[in-house]
């Protein structure tokens, strides 16, 4: 069930240091160690935290080493599991998380958070239990960005970062699960507890922005109102849910107060899908007083937002979430069943699929707004058409 001796050799895009292109190397990726498993993987989105790291790191983002491989939404095939490792076998299809479920530790235990720190300080740093990374380029170890490195044909993970999904998934639609989709979906139903006939507001309408509004859909909201600067976002918007779109930079005053007046006082919920605290600020003051709910659901490690105190005093909640509040290994996979089901989208949400030595166009096209998602096609086998 577990190899120790074999070394696989692949290709892997490298980020050698902050702020330049990707590199498509040769790479080592090492057999898995104890609770470890080692996974082929076959398809994985570009998240903007992806890009954010590798352009922002040491600004918006907390520094981590270099030289690494990022990407952290993908699907694979289980290649081999190391010692200790009950809960899978080679062959299995799984999607890999960047946020543990242990099962075990008190965080676990209580439904009142998804928060699990299983290795989590180790995987923050790019290695896992052991304190070093599986993955090696020119005899140099490359860490493994937030514990997972998808843009690698193989990566290893520890056991408890890793969920198993059914058989039929097709693995470069489910790939979207691994972070964005989840995320913002999580953020409305999960989070916010959207509740039915209620209006909600969601700012930034990229992958995890149609995500929120499609629970908020799902929710039963009646007024979905996306929020984005690029127009031509609005369009999908409505396919996914928003019953209006408004662009702040087409508004004569802040989009908080256009927001107030649209809906006679202020939305119920405000979804930051963002990352930037002056957005966060807006949203927050875009809610009713009384009982507005604003959910940061937008990526940023080292920025402060501002919050003038009268807003929460008089009744709004202001809350975060991370991945969407879903328990990752128990929730990843009833996640793949309801798009299975057709329950929810993912296939909207793809606007290209590009091989791996396309990967720096796909942060082209994320940074030029000319994209949702793209997916990263790691492999020829296990894709549906």
């Amino acid at each position: 069930m577990f190899n120790q001796c074999c070394v696989i050799k692949c290709k892997a895009a490298v980020a050698w240091e902050p702020r330049k292109p990707l590199s498509i190397e040769d790479v080592e990726v090492a057999p898995p160690k104890v609770h470890e498993v080692r996974i082929k993987i076959v398809a994985t989105g570009v998240c903007h935290t992806d890009l954010e790291y590798l352009y922002g790191a040491g600004k918006a983002m907390k520094f981590r080493p270099f030289p690494l491989v990022l990407g952290h939404e993908a699907a694979g095939i289980v290649e081999s599991v190391g010692p200790e490792v009950t809960k899978f076998s080679p062959g299995d299809k799984v999607i890999p998380l960047f946020l543990p479920q242990c099962g075990e530790c008190e965080r676990c235990r209580s439904p009142k958070t998804n928060q699990c720190r299983k290795n989590w300080a180790n995987t923050q740093v790019g290695v896992l239990a052991d304190g070093t990374s599986r993955i090696s380029c020119k005899g140099q170890q490359v860490y493994q960005f937030l514990g997972v490195s998808s843009f690698s044909q193989y990566t290893v993970v520890p056991d408890t970062s890793l969920a198993k999904i059914r058989s039929d998934a097709p693995l470069d639609k489910v790939c979207l699960l691994g972070c964005g989709v989840s995320t913002g979906y999580g953020a409305a139903i999960n989070t916010g507890k959207v509740e039915k006939d209620s209006s909600c507001a969601v700012f930034g309408l990229g992958a995890v922005g149609l995500a929120a509004i499609m629970g908020c859909k799902v929710a039963g909201a009646t007024r979905i109102i996306g929020v984005d600067i690029n127009t031509a976002k609005f369009e999908k918007a409505k396919e996914f849910g928003a019953s209006e779109c408004v662009n702040p930079n087409q508004c004569s005053r802040p989009i908080q107060e256009v927001l107030v007046d649209m809906t006679g006082g202020g939305v119920d919920y405000a979804l930051e899908c963002v990352g930037s605290p002056g957005v966060m600020s807006a949203a927050l003051e875009s809610t009713i007083d009384a009982w507005g709910t604003c959910v940061i659901a937008g990526w940023t490690e080292t920025e402060a937002m501002s919050v003038v105190v009268e807003k929460i005093l008089m009744g709004r909640t202001l809350k975060g979430t991370y991945f969407g509040g879903w328990k990752s290994v128990e929730g990843v996979p009833k996640l793949v069943d309801d798009y299975m089901n057709k329950k929810l989208k993912l296939d909207e949400f793809i606007t290209n699929i590009l091989p791996l030595d396309q990967i720096n166009v796909a942060f082209a096209d994320m940074t030029s707004g000319n994209s949702i998602r793209t997916v990263i096609s790691l492999s020829t086998e296990e894709t549906s058409g």
